[in-house]
């Protein structure tokens, strides 16, 4: 039966990947930021710091910068060149909803739900999306990394952090934790979230995603409010239970 300990009140749900479709512009931005620090196009080297992107999408992109260039000046300059080059393709429109998420995200809301959208980028990105979208006043709350502490994914800060701001839920198991990466499960799981559900729109695959903890594996976030709605949920605690597809 539905009780106030099993029924989701706050969803945070990742951006990139997982409501909005970006064509695989975080490759191409890195390709971009890493010719400027002298990485050269099809090398061994190229080949070695791509993987480590794809490998930790949903990471704050500064992290990723840390760990690719090591000197904090290499870093940020790496970092500056990614963020201006992904802002450049997202204002010439190479950005678009994923199919269903406007949708699903006022299906929430409509529950009483409160929606958080979080992200990886820099503020100045995430409110670039934010406007190629039309979406600055679609939820009452955005965060990027720098909002919380600065550590970003797969810490749970920004997780915590919704939590904190919104007061929308009781308790963390209140939560649910949605996005299309390994770091998006991981910061879901180290905030005690109640649902920690993947989706199949973005960078991670079914495996990588349950293998990160992901209860719940859906086709797209279109998905999740009939997953939160369901007897899955509502017949019992809003646990981590392998559920979904």
């Amino acid at each position: 039966m539905v009780t106030e300990l099993n029924r989701i009140r706050l969803v945070v749900l990742d951006m990139a990947g997982t409501t909005v479709a970006d064509g695989g512009l975080v490759e191409q931005a890195f390709a971009v930021a890493a010719g400027e620090l002298g990485v050269e196009p099809g090398s061994a080297d190229h080949a070695e710091k791509l993987d480590y992107v794809r490998a930790t999408m949903g990471e704050s992109k500064i992290s990723v910068f840390r760990h690719l260039f090591g000197e904090e000046a290499l870093a940020q300059r790496a970092n500056s060149a990614f963020e201006k080059a992904y802002g450049e393709l997202v204002d010439g429109g190479r950005i678009e909803p994923i199919a269903g998420a406007r949708e699903a995200i006022g299906a929430l809301a409509e529950t009483g739900r409160t929606v958080v959208l979080t992200t990886g980028f820099a503020r100045v990105t995430q409110d670039a999306i934010l406007d190629a979208l039309g979406w600055r006043d679609l939820v009452p709350l955005t965060l990027c990394p720098a909002d919380a502490g600065g550590r970003g994914r797969p810490y749970p800060d920004m997780v915590l952090e919704a939590f904190l701001r919104t007061k929308a839920a009781e308790g963390v198991q209140q939560i649910a934790v949605v996005g299309d990466t390994s770091y998006d499960m991981l910061s879901g799981v180290r905030a005690g979230a109640g649902v920690v559900a993947g989706v199949l729109t973005g960078a991670h695959d079914d495996q990588a995603l349950r293998a990160a903890g992901a209860g719940h594996v859906l086709g797209s976030v279109a998905e999740l409010p009939a997953l939160l709605d369901g007897p899955a949920l509502l017949d019992g605690p809003a646990l981590r239970d392998g559920g979904g597809r």
